[in-house]
């Protein structure tokens, strides 16, 4: 795990791409990974991510995520 990141991250800093950028594309992934193995189950996924339904709510609307 840690050489296909440090693999990912050394692709990414030589293609130019910003923190913020990166940073955004990787939490939408990952939520959105989430969401789906959480059958759209927001609360299961909240839990899963450790992080109240509220932020995650507010996140998947900041990320534009659509949750089924």
């Amino acid at each position: 795990m840690r050489d296909l990141l440090e693999q990912l991250v050394t692709e990414m800093v030589d293609k130019g791409i910003h923190y913020e950028d990166a940073q955004r594309e990787f939490q939408k992934r990952f939520i959105t990974r989430v969401v789906q193995r959480s059958e759209g189950n927001l609360g299961r996924a909240a839990d899963t991510l450790g992080v109240h339904r509220n932020t995650l709510t507010r996140k998947l609307q900041e990320l534009r995520i659509k949750a089924r």
